[in-house]
């Protein structure tokens, strides 16, 4: 084990990443690999304390980060609604847009009064969605799918890990029905057109799984219209629907809900006031 202060070590992993990023960028990525990887709080910054840490594994931490490798692939996980969850190339890194989306579910069925409910999550991932619903609420019933054999593996992992009884299995949701009745179908489904592939960082295109994050340029909305006709069938008498979606497709997204039967259709912004939540109501015909 080797010995720095605190600040010198910081100074080491900024030099070490500097040009990768912008100034900021490289200052954030590099606070946010020492608090991850070797404990290192903004306190003991603040005091200058000594750390003790493994240089052979910073050094080969470095390399990948160089390389333009996720953090979270490089530590292994991601801090979502307070947990850690597992991370890997087998699927995308959960995003503080979906903590924002996770709040807002459990807010909506506070507001019905009723948690002994079912939840599916469709493109689950990580499973950080059925798993944090579950864990919040644990008379909610939750179960995620996913068409990755490998993103189920890694989100069977995460219940595991984290004690959570949130069930997985495999299912193509554009080839295959939704099998079961719901009170809930949530999803963050790729929605990412080709097109805007030249405007993404390496860390994103060279890393996170391609499936999970782009649609045809001329079918944004595949996966949301593809669902919702689906769903129909999957929800409970007056079951909600809840999106995670691109900024630039709200009102898209809210046509296209309604115009598949759904009401009470509510866009919402995420903190940095971008449409990226929706909300929809459905109710079968008796």
């Amino acid at each position: 084990m080797s010995e720095k202060p605190a600040k010198d070590l910081l100074r080491q992993v900024i030099n070490e990443l500097a040009n990768l990023y912008e100034e900021r960028e490289v200052s954030a990525l590099a606070r946010h690999y020492l608090h991850d990887r070797f404990h290192v709080d903004s306190m003991k910054l603040a005091m200058n304390s000594p750390i003790h840490f493994d240089e052979k594994l910073m050094l080969h931490d470095l390399r990948l980060l160089r390389a333009a490798t996720p953090l979270q692939y490089v530590v292994g996980f991601r801090e979502f609604y307070g947990r850690r969850f597992k991370c890997g190339p087998e699927a995308l890194i959960p995003r503080p847009e979906t903590e924002e989306l996770v709040d807002w579910i459990i807010q909506g069925i506070g507001e019905l009064g009723n948690w002994e409910i079912s939840v599916l999550d469709i493109g689950t991932g990580t499973g950080c969605i059925p798993i944090t619903l579950g864990l919040e609420a644990p008379k909610i019933q939750t179960q995620g799918i996913d068409i990755s054999e490998g993103a189920l593996s890694l989100a069977s992992k995460n219940a595991e890990q984290l004690k959570a009884n949130t069930t997985f299995h495999q299912l193509d949701i554009l080839k295959e029905e939704i099998e079961g009745s719901f009170d809930i179908i949530v999803s963050n489904p790729p929605y990412i057109p080709e097109s805007d592939k030249a405007q993404m960082h390496s860390n994103v295109l060279e890393y996170e799984p391609e499936l999970a994050l782009f649609v045809p340029n001329n079918d944004p909305l595949l996966f949301y219209r593809t669902i919702a006709q689906k769903a129909k069938t999957a929800l409970s008498k007056n079951g909600q629907l809840y999106f995670e979606i691109h900024e630039a497709y709200g009102d898209a997204t809210k046509a296209l809900l309604e115009s598949e039967g759904y009401s009470d259709i509510t866009i919402k912004q995420d903190l940095q006031g971008k449409d990226r939540m929706v909300r929809a109501f459905y109710s079968k015909q008796a």
